[in-house]
């Protein structure tokens, strides 16, 4: 366990450390100059972890810097952090309370250290990210597109799509070239384009997002991604159970392809039935689908992972 720990709110031009729930604070740039300073700061006092919160992708730079200079470093949820301080009577919010509650958060919880990607996970998590951009802005570009009748308006349009797509076929090639290299990689791809339905951007989400399929129960998947459902009892009540949280852009990735799957794979389409018969609800179904289909993929993974261990 980390005895002393410095809390930093990231935001996207400074970073407010403290040490400690109402410790030493001091504020740095977000930038590799003033990250150095942040290193010097928490060796001065002695730091054993820093926890910092996702802050939209501005976390990214720091928390990868920190562990090069040698410092443990930890990601955590911001809305968790919020409900803790609220549950303990902190209403308050500046910079300076939000990483103390940070640092508090983080040695009551007992954080441990996350060690960042490898560079080439890294580098395909990046990629994929641009990805799933790019095809939201076809998407996006698309629908405008539609409500457009002057020939002049509808060529832009016209231009731009054209770019996104070839912006497009240009990273899906890098990501398989990614995947190609690495032997695991290779093998997880194969086992999973096993079931009828996955497809290559699928695998590529899986690998970057969800980088620890095959190292986890069924449960434990589940509740990462956010496909558990939550109990909601107290005393003879017994609400409903919803699935919530987790991984957004994995969960729904594998929402839409789940009902590819149940097209195509025999035992997903006699759970499909058996849920419709039962009166389910149709978004129900489809996340019991989407859950069916990680816990496919996770013990595909596993088995492989398994393998690799023993020839290795």
């Amino acid at each position: 366990m980390a005895n002393v720990i410095c809390g930093v709110d990231v935001s996207s031009d400074t970073l407010d450390a403290r040490i400690g729930r109402d410790g030493a604070y001091q504020r740095f740039a977000n930038d590799p100059d003033g990250v150095a300073e942040l290193v010097a700061f928490c060796r001065h006092h002695g730091v054993d972890l820093v926890a910092m919160e996702a802050t939209g992708g501005y976390e990214k730079q720091p928390f990868a810097l920190l562990w090069a200079a040698g410092l443990a470093c930890a990601i955590v949820n911001p809305r968790s952090v919020r409900r803790f301080a609220e549950g303990m009577g902190l209403l308050e919010k500046t910079d300076r309370i939000d990483a103390g509650v940070i640092a508090w958060y983080a040695a009551t919880k007992r954080i441990t250290a996350q060690q960042p990607g490898s560079e080439t996970q890294q580098k395909l998590d990046a990629l994929v990210t641009r990805l799933r951009q790019l095809t939201e802005s076809r998407t996006r570009e698309g629908n405008q597109r539609r409500l457009v009748n002057d020939p002049e308006a509808l060529d832009t349009f016209t231009a731009v799509l054209a770019v996104i797509r070839a912006q497009i076929r240009i990273i899906e090639k890098k990501i398989i070239a990614l995947i190609e290299d690495d032997p695991l990689w290779q093998a997880l791809d194969a086992t999973f384009r096993s079931i009828k339905g996955v497809a290559d951007r699928t695998v590529a989400h899986l690998l970057a997002e969800l980088p620890e399929i095959g190292t986890l129960s069924s449960k434990r998947a589940g509740k990462l991604v956010g496909y558990a459902p939550i109990a909601r009892d107290s005393g003879k009540t017994h609400g409903k159970r919803a699935v919530r949280g987790g991984r957004a852009g994995v969960r729904s990735t594998l929402f839409i392809v789940a009902e590819v799957v149940r097209r195509h794979e025999p035992d997903f389409a006699a759970f499909h039935r058996r849920l419709s018969a039962a009166g389910k609800p149709k978004k129900v179904i489809r996340a019991a689908l989407a859950h069916k289909l990680l816990t496919r993929l996770n013990a595909k993974a596993r088995d492989v992972r398994r393998n690799f261990v023993q020839t290795a």
